[in-house]
């Protein structure tokens, strides 16, 4: 929506002074303004209103001096945008600023040298200077007095541009003989309240007789120069004759009634005729320029010409990019069509010279959308990551039409700030850990470590063991620190009793929601020979020596028995060898180291005693452990 509203406001007004109150205008409820991010944007440079958005008040923010600003163009409007944001509108203000009677008429000069030919005839007019007032209308000049006289009288006259005339008019002839000066007071009067007046003194020389005025080849000269010409720059030249003779006929140029603005921006050679640039042309300050040039021959005879001269815009001006609102920090689960930045462009040339173009790089997750009055939201049309990029520098640039082209950019940051959307991801999809039986509590088994691609809270990472389903007592075996990820042992482990369990360790961020993800660790243990070889026969527990009969009729390598023993350790720990110790006779019986046979060596004889004795050792191969056994052999006689 783009639509327009009016006020009007009397210039040299203090600031704060109210203009007008937009809510009541727009018929908006109180605090919308407010609620709605209400800009006031104004068409230019300078601020001369503000907008209180709580009560609605357009206020005056800076004195305004119509003239100044103006000068002689009415109406006198200064432009802005109420931009109302979500939703989106934008109203055209205008504003017109009403004069006051805050200037005085003045002349030129104050004092005007005319010079007048004795005997000249009876209603011969001469062009006087008009007053210049800033003040338009009623404020502006209205009427001009001259002072009494018997020789001359005021005529005002209007031309096409209703603008007005005045000349002074021979009632009487002049007689040089008798009157060779006078001096006359012409009054400018305007028609404020109260009325302000300005004067000039007007010098009348008369001068013996010039019977032909200067007269120049056209009544109204006219030219088209563009914007910015170099100081110097020839712009129209012209040229009026005189019938005359000797310094009756030499003329010279001058301008007539010309705005000190004018004055300030073109030369004219008064020998040659010749204008040129003297200052700086701008076509954004004024298009168009109208003057009266004067010719004056030697008599005092004078022509006069009109010039006007039409400026040509040149793309002198590039495109103006001004940002209303910007969202400098965006989340990046942000929803598409989000607006981040609102901002116009504007170009003060004029035609194709002031038509822009405005774009921001490709491959943005954000596209411009033109609203109305060279408008341009800056909106998201595709999903953010921040983990893949965290902020966005765009370039703004904004391109006219003109020819050549003019560029300018803004550059906007746009941050992606972080959304807990990443779960915490282990280094390993699982974990092996292995620990020796009989560990002190609290041993150090190892570490699981997660990482989370988030920032901040939402990636400090916490630890824990998870319960585990069939087996309530596995987090009583083992513990992790949760900012670490260390596992400790919380109790000495048997390997006898338990060879190994796993785990489920729980990695969770601090987001909001929290995020989670699970690994599983396998605790193997590793046994250490903490148990003593135990004999099954013998029986270990009988305290009396095992007693066994061996026939005499034994050979070498008879099978007297067999020791067994066990040991409850694994792997080389639980290896068994067998050992005879003492015996009787260490020449009659032999074990198998590995079997625990006890066989004969040798045939009994005679000399064989009926009781042998021996004693046999038990250890782990790989052990200082040792084990005895008492053993008892009877050969019947």
């Amino acid at each position: 929506m783009c639509a327009s509203i009016r006020f009007s406001v009397p210039e040299e007004k203090k600031k704060g002074f109210l203009v007008a109150n937009v809510l009541k205008e727009l018929k908006l409820k109180t605090g919308e303004l407010s609620t709605r991010k209400a800009h006031l944007v104004a068409e230019g440079t300078h601020e001369y209103f503000l907008l209180d958005i709580h009560t609605g008040n357009l206020l005056i923010n800076d004195k305004i001096d119509r003239e100044a600003l103006c000068g002689q163009n009415d109406p006198c409007l200064l432009l802005s945008q109420l931009v109302l944001e979500n939703p989106l509108d934008i109203f055209n203000i205008e504003i017109k600023i009403e004069d006051v009677n805050d200037n005085t008429p003045k002349f030129w000069k104050n004092q005007v040298k005319v010079d007048i030919p004795e005997n000249i005839p009876m209603n011969m007019i001469f062009p006087l200077e008009l007053a210049q007032d800033d003040d338009l209308g009623n404020n502006s000049i209205q009427n001009y007095n001259l002072s009494p006289n018997e020789h001359f009288q005021l005529e005002i006259q209007k031309n096409e541009n209703r603008n007005d005339n005045i000349y002074l008019v021979v009632k009487k002839m002049l007689d040089r003989e008798r009157v060779q000066f006078l001096e006359l007071i012409l009054m400018a009067i305007d028609g404020g309240v109260p009325k302000k007046t300005g004067t000039v003194q007007i010098n009348i020389n008369v001068l013996d007789i010039n019977d032909n005025f200067p007269l120049f080849s056209k009544s109204e000269y006219q030219a088209r120069i563009k914007e910015n010409l170099p100081k110097g720059t020839l712009v129209i030249k012209v040229e009026a004759t005189d019938l005359d003779l000797g310094s009756n006929a030499q003329i010279l140029y001058s301008f007539h009634q010309v705005p000190e603005r004018i004055n300030n921006l073109f030369y004219l050679n008064e020998i040659t005729g010749e204008i040129s640039v003297w200052g700086q042309i701008d076509y954004e300050k004024e298009k168009s320029y109208s003057m009266s040039i004067r010719a004056t021959d030697g008599g005092g005879l004078q022509g006069h010409c009109n010039i006007l001269i039409e400026v040509e815009d040149e793309n002198d001006n590039p495109p103006e990019v001004s940002i209303i609102s910007l969202i400098s920090t965006l989340k990046e689960d942000s929803p598409p069509d989000t607006m981040v930045a609102l901002f116009s462009v504007r170009d003060p040339d004029s035609g194709d010279n002031s038509k822009t173009v405005c774009s921001v790089e490709m491959n943005l997750p954000l596209v411009l959308k033109a609203t109305t009055n060279n408008f341009y939201q800056l909106v998201l049309q595709s999903p953010l990551d921040r983990e893949t990029v965290t902020e966005y520098n765009i370039t703004i640039t904004a391109i006219d039409w003109g020819s050549p082209r003019l560029t300018s950019t803004r550059l906007i940051n746009v941050q992606i700030s972080d959304v807990n959307d990443n779960s915490p991801h282990f280094e390993k999809p699982s974990y092996d850990m292995q620990i020796r039986e009989n560990n002190i509590p609290g041993f150090l088994i190892g570490s699981v470590r997660a990482l989370d691609l988030d920032t901040k809270l939402n990636a400090k990472v916490s630890y824990l063991v998870l319960p585990g389903k069939g087996d309530g007592l596995v987090t009583s075996y083992i513990s992790v620190n949760s900012e670490t990820g260390n596992m400790y042992a919380l109790r000495s482990l048997d390997y006898e009793q338990i060879r190994g369990f796993r785990v489920t360790v729980r990695a969770s961020d601090g987001g909001s929601p929290s995020l989670s993800s699970d690994v599983i660790v396998q605790i193997h243990i590793i046994d250490e020979n903490d148990n003593a070889p135990f004999f099954l026969y013998p029986l270990q527990n009988n305290t009396s020596p095992c007693n066994e009969l061996l026939p005499k009729s034994a050979d070498a390598g008879y099978l007297v028995t067999k020791v067994v023993a066990v040991d409850a350790d694994s792997g080389q720990n639980s290896w068994l060898s067998y050992e005879l110790l003492k015996a009787t006779d260490p020449t009659l019986f032999s074990i198998g180291a590995q079997n625990g046979e006890v066989k004969t060596r040798r045939a009994l004889n005679e000399k064989d005693t009926n009781k042998q004795r021996l004693v046999i050792l038990h250890r782990p191969a790989q052990c200082c452990l040792m084990f005895f056994l008492w053993m008892a052999f009877q050969i019947p006689s």
